[in-house]
């Protein structure tokens, strides 16, 4: 009798201390993905991207560059439907065949810039998620896709 009563007491221990315990957080490795918040009559993709960086200037520059190589080479499938769902560049590891030309154009401060706009930033809000060392914003970015595709045909990427 002693050893039934023993058992479901530690039993209801171990049950409450593992219920009780604290949950660890996970939102600062959260990866999020960009979204189309729809499509412009001239062609270009608004789209909501995230960036991550240890400042917020950081994660800004951030979300600007991957909202153009998302649009680049992985195309929008995330949010309406209405956005072009295929990657300008279409060619499979072009990213990695290009690696000069894409580390170029990608510096901070570098070409991309060209090939979007911050129009629509008053319209959309910044999510700011903090982490301990680092800082992830959403940005409402307009990615100005059919000048991108003319860029890329223009210095041989496309054909």
């Amino acid at each position: 009798m002693k050893k039934i009563i023993y058992i479901v007491i530690t039993g209801t221990i171990f049950l409450l201390l593992s219920v009780c315990s604290p949950q660890k957080k996970i939102a600062g490795n959260y990866t999020y993905k960009t979204e189309c918040m729809g499509i412009e009559m001239d062609g270009s993709q608004t789209v909501k991207a995230w960036g991550n960086g240890r400042s917020r200037a950081d994660a800004i520059e951030q979300a600007k560059k991957n909202a153009v190589r998302d649009v680049l080479f992985n195309g929008i499938i995330e949010g309406k439907s209405d956005c072009e769902k295929r990657p300008v560049v279409s060619e499979v590891n072009a990213q990695v065949k290009y690696e000069t030309y894409f580390n170029k154009f990608f510096t901070d401060g570098g070409e991309f810039k060209n090939y979007m706009s911050m129009k629509d930033e008053q319209l959309g809000a910044k999510d700011i998620k903090g982490a301990r060392e680092s800082i992830t914003i959403g940005l409402i970015i307009r990615v100005l896709r059919p000048e991108l595709k003319q860029k890329m045909i223009a210095d041989g990427i496309l054909k």
